[in-house]
């Protein structure tokens, strides 16, 4: 069965290609992140998230983006780094990129297309999350105040493979 995200791809702070077929049969998390807005403590939680259940089929993919505010200041190479040292961050980051505007990025066009927010399809700030499920379908998108840990029920049904209420 076709599946438009798993069509899409995005580069990886070094600049190179990754198919979201890559994580075919994976629930994914997908969050544009910043390193330096009141929101960034979330890189830990997301980090823990991503720990707890990496082995039971999670994934979460980080892509910076420095539209809000400019708290994305950083290179690639350097944000890469500050999320390591700061946060422990070993999940996929990829290079920075638009969730908004013309050069959004395919993978954001493609989710705020499929999980328009409560005030249109715009993305309203840093850490807006994208919840996908194992088949690659778009099943709920969060705002940039959920905590990490608030959505980790969701994702433990979601692995169990029990059917999620929205």
């Amino acid at each position: 069965m076709a599946n438009e995200f798993y069509d899409l791809s995005a580069n990886t702070p070094q600049g190179h290609s990754v198919s979201m077929a890559d994580y075919r049969g994976k629930v994914v998390l997908v969050v544009n992140t910043a390193t330096q807005c009141g929101l960034t403590p979330q890189f830990a939680g997301l980090e823990k998230l991503y720990q707890e259940y990496k082995d039971q089929g999670l994934v979460v993919l980080g892509f910076p983006c420095n539209q809000f505010g400019s708290q994305e200041p950083l290179t690639n190479e350097a944000m890469e780094q500050t999320c390591l040292v700061n946060y422990g961050v070993t999940f996929p980051l990829f290079e920075k990129t638009e969730v908004n505007g013309p050069g959004t990025n395919p993978v954001f066009r493609y989710l705020k297309k499929k999980l328009g927010g409560l005030f249109g399809s715009r993305i309203k700030w840093n850490f807006t999350k994208f919840l996908i499920d194992a088949n690659g379908r778009p099943v709920k998108r969060y705002s940039p105040v959920t905590k990490p840990e608030a959505i980790e029920g969701e994702i433990r049904r979601m692995l169990g493979g029990e059917r999620v209420h929205i």
